[in-house]
């Protein structure tokens, strides 16, 4: 999906790779305080340019959060475990995939409190966060 006026190994501004991965440009700023992992070089003023493995990462990142379904708390799990790279483990992936490989005894039908606190939180972050954007 790189641009074509540019090489694969070529830098690339935060606007290009918002509009590579059809992403607004506060989700990216966003993701680098969620994610420590992504760390674009920045230049006079701030200026964000994306290296090759950067874009890589915000790839799989969006394929995890908006494609599979995992929380911005599971993905950071998945750098930790990852040392800052995400592995799946064997087997997981998509959310129907893990859901159909479960069995009925393990699937709890009551909702886990600290999980529910824990989307509260990313979800009040999200709302400070485009609240300041607006």
């Amino acid at each position: 999906m790189a641009s074509s006026s540019k090489s694969a190994q070529a830098f690339r501004t935060i606007s290009e790779v918002a509009t590579e991965l059809d992403l607004p440009q506060h989700v990216l700023r966003f993701w680098e305080t969620k994610f420590n992992a992504i760390k674009p070089m920045k230049r006079g003023g701030g200026r964000r340019y994306y290296r090759p493995d950067d874009i890589v990462l915000l790839q799989r990142i969006r394929g995890l959060l908006y494609d599979d379904g995992y929380t911005i708390k599971g993905v950071q799990k998945l750098l930790r475990e990852g040392g800052g790279k995400i592995d799946l483990p064997e087997g997981k992936g998509k959310v129907g995939e893990a859901i159909q490989n479960t069995s009925p005894e393990t699937i709890s039908t009551e909702p886990d409190k600290a999980e529910l606190k824990s989307i509260m939180a990313e979800l009040e972050d999200i709302q400070t966060l485009l609240r300041h954007e607006g």
